[in-house]
């Protein structure tokens, strides 16, 4: 909600001025080049495609380095992981070209790649141990819980500011916080707030390892661990109540049932009594006025997965994968309302299959609920197999966007 948002915020002011108490904002902050650069170097991945099985194997020997149990690592506190990171579009124009659309502000797709090579580092941060060169973890993309956006227009000519830190620690599992700023008028003003949860893996990126646990140090910090818990929990019950386990509250049954009787052709009704002898009522729906079916309000897109964009692990990158689903959900989204569409929200996305390069990868965009100027977009992304001919569910992206104008309403015409 906006009142929770508000207080998230207000936390992560008092907790930012307590991470970098004695220092400034320092014009030597790291780029998100720097970022990808220290990634390669804690992970020891090739920068050659041709080397990348070589880079591999050499990993298998870091699995003496794993904890065996987390009682053994060291705990760690907010501000140790706590890192600045600059986008330099206003200092440096020559980046601004990758990060820029039509409309003349930034391509939101580009920031989610940076927040997701981000959170990787700040929970590389978190992980790291004096004594080891590399790190024996593969740290990887679980899910993105939450991005909300204040503002609108990204400007393409003022720098951007990323802050974040580890929030919450479990035994394998980390949700980071990022915040995102921009530079204007002399101040940084907010324009994002994201929560991802990161997962730790052995060498091999196969089974879980332990991470250091975290512990607050001040009531802020206590706030937000516990909201960190509490995200948890709610991923556990959304995931329990699937419509795969669980049958259809009450509630919902009836919005399904008032969707289902307001698109009944009124010529028709009389039949829905006569089941037995005419059942063809149950086919014969209608349209009602300024709607459009859920079946006509779908775009689609193919992507060939290719080794320019695979993460230090050597599958496809998941900040690729973001950018790509975004892509489609705007097009979506643009193609559906008629107008320009703005990202409000990202919610709920779901990593649940690493995709390798050389994949065939398939996205459906697809609107799935309207009111007003609000459009929600759900695409989802698959793998095709060539030579076996199955396709396997990747990841499902929830997008929020607002459009200029109003939109129609979309209608679902069948019961799934």
């Amino acid at each position: 909600s906006a009142c929770r948002l508000c207080i998230m915020r207000k936390l992560h002011s008092v907790l930012a001025r307590t991470l970098t108490s004695g220092t400034s904002a320092s014009p030597g902050l790291p780029d998100m080049s720097e970022v990808r650069s220290k990634l390669r170097d804690i992970v020891g991945a090739s920068t050659n495609w041709r080397d990348h099985v070589q880079a591999m194997q050499e990993r298998k020997a870091l699995h003496t380095l794993l904890a065996k149990r987390q009682e053994d690592l060291p705990p760690r506190r907010m501000k140790d992981s706590y890192l600045e990171v600059i986008l330099p579009l206003g200092s440096q124009p020559e980046i601004r070209e990758k990060y820029l659309n039509v409309h003349n502000s930034v391509r939101f797709g580009r920031i989610l790649e940076d927040l997701d090579s981000l959170g990787v580092l700040i929970c590389y941060t978190h992980t790291k141990q004096e004594t080891q060169q590399r790190s024996p973890l593969s740290i990887v993309t679980a899910l993105v819980d939450k991005i909300n956006l204040c503002q609108r227009i990204i400007h393409p000519d003022c720098d951007i500011k990323f802050t974040g830190n580890v929030s919450w620690v479990g035994k394998t599992s980390m949700e980071v916080r990022m915040h995102m700023l921009q530079h204007h008028d002399g101040d940084y003003s907010p324009v994002l707030d994201a929560t991802f949860v990161m997962v730790a893996r052995d060498p091999e990126n196969k089974r879980p390892a332990f991470v250091n646990p975290l512990i607050p140090e001040s009531p802020e910090e206590e706030e937000i661990f516990k909201q960190g818990e509490l995200n948890k929990l709610k991923r556990i019950e959304f995931s329990t109540a699937s419509l795969l386990k669980m049958a259809p509250t009450a509630e919902e049954r009836n919005i399904v049932h008032d969707i289902f009787l307001n698109t009944l052709d009124p010529r028709q009704e009389g039949e829905v009594y006569c089941l037995f002898q005419r059942t063809v009522s149950f086919r014969s729906r209608k349209l009602p006025p300024n709607s459009v079916w859920i079946e006509d309000a779908k775009l689609k897109g193919l992507e060939i997965c290719h080794p320019e964009e695979r993460n230090i692990f050597n599958r496809i990158f998941g900040g690729f994968l973001m950018r790509k689903a975004f892509e489609l959900g705007w097009a979506t989204a643009c193609s559906y309302g008629g107008s320009r569409p703005f990202i409000v929200s990202v919610d709920d996305i779901m990593f649940q299959k690493p995709v390798e390069v050389g994949s065939l990868l398939l996205l459906s965009g697809q609107v799935c609920y309207t009111e007003k100027n609000y459009i929600q977009i759900r695409v989802h992304s698959e793998v095709y197999n060539a030579n076996t001919k199955e396709h396997h569910t990747t990841n499902i992206f929830h997008f929020t966007f607002i459009s200029e104008n109003e939109v129609p309403q979309v209608v679902p015409k069948t019961y799934g």
